[in-house]
């Protein structure tokens, strides 16, 4: 993927991402990860280093217990190029209370599927 522009592919990628994260059983958030990441997939972020989509889909379970009724909303587009995408999101309840905000960047494998993401919390530090 070598286009400067967001691809409905992309979109679709990210979308499902994003559904993965929101899906509270665990045996089909299992089923998900499979879907929308690669067998040898990295998420990384503030907190935590995870390997493979059985692992990520246990970190997002994680988060569940944490965060009980919380959902992940994408707050921005999305802006790709060259297989690398970025988009802004946050985690907040049912009245709209933000909890965290943050920002994705991660990369596409060949297949469509995610191989990397590396989640960042908060706005991005003034320079």
């Amino acid at each position: 993927m070598t286009d400067t522009t967001t691809t409905p592919d992309v979109a679709a990628t990210i979308d499902a991402y994003l559904a993965m994260l929101n899906e509270t059983d665990p045996g089909r958030r299992a089923e998900m990860a499979g879907q929308v990441w690669a067998d040898d997939a990295v998420y990384v972020d503030p907190l935590s280093l995870v390997t493979g989509p059985a692992a990520i889909a246990d970190m997002v379970g994680a988060v569940h217990q944490q965060y009980p009724g919380q959902r992940f909303s994408r707050t921005s587009g999305i802006d790709a190029h060259h297989s690398v995408v970025r988009f802004e999101w946050q985690l907040a309840d049912d009245d709209g209370n933000v909890t965290v905000p943050g920002l994705d960047v991660g990369v596409i494998a060949d297949d469509g599927r995610l191989s990397r993401i590396a989640a960042f919390f908060g706005p991005v530090p003034e320079a």
